[in-house]
């Protein structure tokens, strides 16, 4: 059965090395977005460092656990991840029966390429009777290798959770790993040497330097963030008031943002996340720390990747069972530990 219509016939997208162009967000195109989504039974997932376009015509919005657990429970056949492709796969790990595709597969992430399966069986050898701890910005075979997920929200009660004398290899984000110690003090705790390039390009000379011309912001710090111990140094040194700095993950930060009293908060994650920001909170003033903070995989989704996947049923992600199944218990334990926590 065809689901195409005149409009949609009539539109015609280009594929580059960065993305599908070609198609403009206009009241029209979303109107067929909603209309070819309906006709394949499908819901479609935003994560929060999507454009503003298409979290606006998303059937739900966040982080990507929250957004894969929204997957597994949905009623409809298909689920449209816009997101990067590690996100697709945890979506098809905890929903196996369910048709997944991601409307541009070229979505990679630094971060999640930052430590293959390969890589992590060799560190594990180094140390046998270590305790794997992975962020959920991994692949599914490095997940399938895992003992424990966590998520930015969590990491730091998934590590406490683990016998104090058991080593504890930290991946892939050296960052939030730093975090994690910092906040655990644990000795015994190995950190992978990944970053995110977008967080990590966020750095303390620049968060100094907004806070100085800012006195009276909030800062809302992403544990990814290069920034992130400079915003403790900086709180430390008393040249921002302690209670102003606050580590968060994406869905700690909608939260805050809820219930700040401030009238401008400087914000150091992806600058998608500013667009649901300013949602949550409309009288505050949100502002980047660095507004070059750009993720050009989460820009690869576009007006005209949707609709090319609405239209040919591409690309769809797929997960080996035995990978899944292995993927899904170690998500599966974080849960268990009781703070499943809201995603990266």
């Amino acid at each position: 059965m065809s689901i195409t219509t005149d409009f949609s016939s009539s539109l015609s997208w280009t594929e580059g090395p960065e993305g599908y162009t070609g198609v403009e967000a206009t009241p029209e195109w979303a109107e067929e977005v909603h209309r070819l989504a309906k006709a394949r039974n499908a819901t479609i997932l935003a994560h929060n460092y999507q454009l503003p376009a298409i979290q606006d015509i998303a059937d739900h919005t966040g982080d990507s656990l929250a957004l894969s657990r929204i997957a597994a429970e949905a009623d409809e056949d298909e689920i449209i991840f816009c997101g990067v492709h590690f996100m697709a796969e945890t979506a098809k790990i905890l929903s196996p029966d369910k048709r997944v595709m991601i409307p541009d597969a070229r979505a990679g992430c630094s971060l999640a390429d930052s430590i293959t399966a390969d890589d992590l069986r060799a560190w594990k050898d180094e140390f046998p009777d270590a305790v794997v701890v992975s962020y959920v910005n991994t692949t599914a075979e490095v997940k399938g290798l895992t003992d424990i997920c966590c998520t930015s929200s969590n990491a730091v009660d998934v590590v406490a959770s683990i016998d104090p004398d058991r080593d504890v290899l930290f991946l892939p984000d050296q960052f939030l790993g730093a975090h994690v110690k910092r906040e655990t003090g644990r000795d015994n705790i190995h950190i992978w040497a990944g970053e995110c390039h977008v967080h990590a390009g966020i750095n303390g000379d620049e968060l100094a330097d907004q806070a100085e011309s800012h006195p009276d912001a909030d800062l809302f710090i992403h544990p990814e963030c290069g920034c992130a111990t400079s915003a403790l140094y900086l709180a430390g040194e008393g040249a921002v008031p302690e209670e102003k700095v606050k580590i968060l993950s994406t869905g700690g930060m909608l939260d805050a943002a809820r219930e700040t009293n401030a009238k401008q908060v400087l914000v150091a994650t992806e600058i998608g996340m500013l667009h649901q920001l300013r949602k949550a909170a409309p009288g505050v003033d949100f502002q980047p720390v660095n507004g070059r903070a750009s993720c050009p995989y989460m820009k690869m989704i576009t007006p005209a990747a949707l609709l090319r996947c609405l239209v040919t049923g591409q690309d769809e992600v797929d997960v080996a069972p035995d990978v899944a199944e292995r993927a899904r218990a170690s998500v599966e334990k974080m849960i268990a530990i009781g703070n499943p926590g809201s995603g990266e």
